[in-house]
């Protein structure tokens, strides 16, 4: 008998499922599933990469045109990013919408999408509901540095949001003392505004923001 697949879709992405007709999730046990990449051998196309599956535990990235699997920040990682998402939604006026871990799509040629782990976008495009912003919607991407992702934060992302013209880039360290270095864009390139710890205000798009370092992975 021939099974005959068709994926469910969400808005903007399909979304991964397990069963015959999706070989890329396998059977862990009981309640348990271990999720598997899709190799491809191919570089991507924007219209391409709409079509990939989502996946709650993996952030599927694309750089130019190749596919990139990065696993999920650990239980520090995501306190922070909550922490310090809810710090700039208090702070920040509502011209500016912070947001978590969504699709930024920095080139469509060659095709780079990169996941910040947090920005700080226009409203007026955030209000639209889009499923995916660009680098053009975006005033600052912050990254938490995770392990596995030190070089990409530092090296690759810090060049790749540079050129796309995202004015201001965050790095955060939560290796204890937790800190964070902050840059501005000037003339297409990214300039060290300072590396700061404990109690501090920076400022986005001009308005001051209060930040606890410290407190961010705390009880």
């Amino acid at each position: 008998m021939i099974t005959r697949c068709a994926r469910p879709r969400i808005r903007g992405r399909s979304k991964l499922v397990s069963g015959p007709c999706n070989p890329a999730v396998t059977s862990q046990g009981e309640g348990e599933t271990m999720t598997m990449p899709v190799m491809s051998d191919h570089l991507y196309t924007f219209d391409e990469w709409r079509e990939l599956p989502e996946d709650e535990r993996l952030k599927i990235e694309v750089v130019e045109g190749v596919r990139t699997v990065s696993p999920r920040g650990y239980a520090f990682h995501q306190r922070a990013l909550h922490r310090l998402l809810a710090r700039l939604e208090e702070d920040l006026p509502r011209r500016w919408s912070p947001l978590a871990e969504v699709d930024v799509v920095l080139s469509k040629k060659p095709l780079t999408v990169r996941i910040p782990d947090i920005v700080v976008a226009d409203s007026a495009v955030v209000d639209a509901n889009p499923p995916r912003l660009f680098g053009a919607d975006v005033r600052l991407a912050v990254e938490v540095l995770s392990e596995g992702t030190r070089r990409v934060d530092r090296v690759m992302k810090f060049a790749e949001y540079a050129e796309a013209g995202i004015a201001q880039y965050w790095i955060i360290d939560l290796d204890p003392p937790i800190s964070l270095r902050a840059f501005t864009l000037v003339d297409g390139m990214y300039e060290l505004d300072g590396e700061f710890s404990g109690i501090q205000v920076l400022h986005v798009a001009g308005h001051p923001v209060r930040l606890d370092l410290t407190a961010l992975t705390a009880r």
